[in-house]
């Protein structure tokens, strides 16, 4: 398997090249949820469609934190590729899969333990709690297998590969949309069904991705760096868990605001689940670009070029800007006709369900950039090494959701929690401005990246003091 170095070449290039796989690869994952939408809200109803949108924050809770906590595990490995430490790389990535390993049982018994008080407080309905219940369960019962496709791809992204994953998730989707029919359709196993096409089709993409780590040379682990390392497990899960954490606090505002939505009724609650899964979408090449610059990041921070990594955001911003209004475009002039594809006529006055989803869009396709920027300032940062000011800005756009969905909501109506998203976004981007740009500002030399090594306890060598 090819691996990329970033540490040479056009910046933009390197990031278009390294983020349309994933870009692409995300797609067909976002396919998972959109299918398992579709399929559910045509066939079994507008009510088991609710269910699903009942369940939204608390898919991205659990699962976000172990996309969160393996992207972070990953960050080290990348530096070390950079610096072309092929020992270190080794040691990084089965430090990364021990970790995994131990989360994946914490992880599973938390989610299970805490599931019925955390539908209960969310005021989920009497009407939709059984479906919602059962679709988690089971879901929740593949948290291993989550965690094993994300700390491989996690591990392929960080040395340039982001292929693999887009052929894994290219078999998974497709893999999923049959599994749906059958099960759902088929074998009329209902809202079960739909949550066991997703995990089957997840243990697909993780089994792709892990027998690509197999065939890749430089990152097969020799057995001399099969042993326990304290020094690099603690940098990786100083990075790691924030970066968890991180989702989860984004989870929480999420559920905060999921409980006022689930108190204005079942057309608004489907109408806004359906929005949501568009919006799914085409959020998609903005966690692309984020990933592609945290690897591009870390890869050049580890190699002492900070010049790179200044070029690398001026390129990334202006890529993510125009990406965002294409999507916007897509929000406007689309959003009725896909929305429309959720929601069975004659189930519900379909006509107000739509418009709902349409308001929410129009609203964000006016400020979709600053989405894109939040996702590339937050993991630029990242990839330097600095997992706490990202983390921050997370709670950042929680209080400005929370905010808005518990007095905004009071004064608007329902159309608080949408300007909620927006708010949320410029709150988080303004915050991770100030901190990035500064030291660049203040140190024309780059004292940012020095800073972020400190953190990781890292030491530039001489060479890379001389680049610097």
């Amino acid at each position: 398997m090819r691996t990329l170095d970033m540490t040479e070449g056009k910046p933009h290039v390197l990031l278009l090249r390294f983020s349309v796989p994933l870009m692409l690869g995300n797609l067909f994952q976002q396919l998972y949820t959109f299918a398992d939408t579709l399929i559910v809200g045509r066939k079994l109803g507008v009510s088991a469609l609710a269910a699903l949108g009942a369940t939204e924050w608390l898919c991205f809770l659990m699962f976000g934190f172990i996309q969160g906590l393996t992207q972070g595990l990953s960050i080290g490995i990348a530096k070390h590729f950079g610096e072309g430490n092929k020992d270190l790389v080794q040691r990084g990535i089965f430090q990364a899969g021990c970790i995994s390993a131990g989360a994946a049982f914490i992880v599973t018994a938390a989610g299970h333990g805490l599931l019925v008080p955390a539908l209960r407080l969310l005021r989920t309905p009497e009407a939709l709690f059984e479906m919602s219940h059962s679709y988690l369960t089971i879901l929740y019962s593949g948290i291993p297998i989550s965690f094993a496709y994300n700390m491989a791809a996690a591990v392929l992204r960080a040395v340039g590969n982001s292929r693999t994953p887009l052929y894994a998730m290219v078999a998974a989707s497709f893999t999923n949309i049959l599994l749906d029919i059958l099960f759902v359709t088929a074998l009329g196993l209902g809202i079960r069904g739909a949550a066991y096409g997703t995990l089957l089709s997840q243990l697909c993409a993780a089994l792709c991705c892990m027998a690509a780590l197999r065939k890749t040379e430089q990152i097969r682990i020799e057995p001399e760096n099969r042993k326990p390392d304290r020094h690099i497990m603690a940098e990786q899960i100083k990075l790691g868990v924030p970066m968890g954490v991180q989702n989860i606090i984004t989870a929480a505002g999420g559920l905060v605001v999921q409980s006022v939505v689930n108190g204005f009724g079942l057309l608004f609650l489907a109408g806004y689940t359906a929005a949501n899964k568009l919006y799914g979408l085409l959020e998609i090449a903005a966690s692309s670009y984020g990933y592609a610059i945290s690897t591009y990041t870390a890869q050049n921070a580890g190699a002492g070029r900070n010049d790179r990594i200044r070029s690398g955001i001026r390129a990334a911003l202006v890529i993510g800007t125009v990406s965002a209004y294409l999507m916007s475009l897509v929000m406007v002039l689309s959003g009725r006709q896909i929305l429309g594809l959720f929601i069975v006529e004659g189930q519900v006055d379909i006509g107000a369900a739509i418009q709902t989803g349409y308001r929410f869009l129009q609203i964000l396709a006016v400020f979709f950039p600053l989405l894109y920027a939040v996702y590339i300032l937050r993991s630029c940062m990242q990839g330097m090494g600095n997992s706490t000011i990202p983390m921050l800005s997370s709670l950042i756009q929680v209080l400005m959701r929370i905010l808005c969905a518990a007095v905004l909501t009071k004064i608007i109506g329902n159309k608080g929690v949408f300007w909620g998203e927006v708010m949320a976004w410029a709150g988080a981007d303004i915050f991770l401005a100030a901190h990035l740009f500064w030291p660049f500002h203040v140190s024309a030399a780059a004292a940012y990246v020095p800073a972020a090594c400190r953190e990781t306890g890292d030491v530039l060598s001489s060479e890379q003091k001389e680049r610097i």
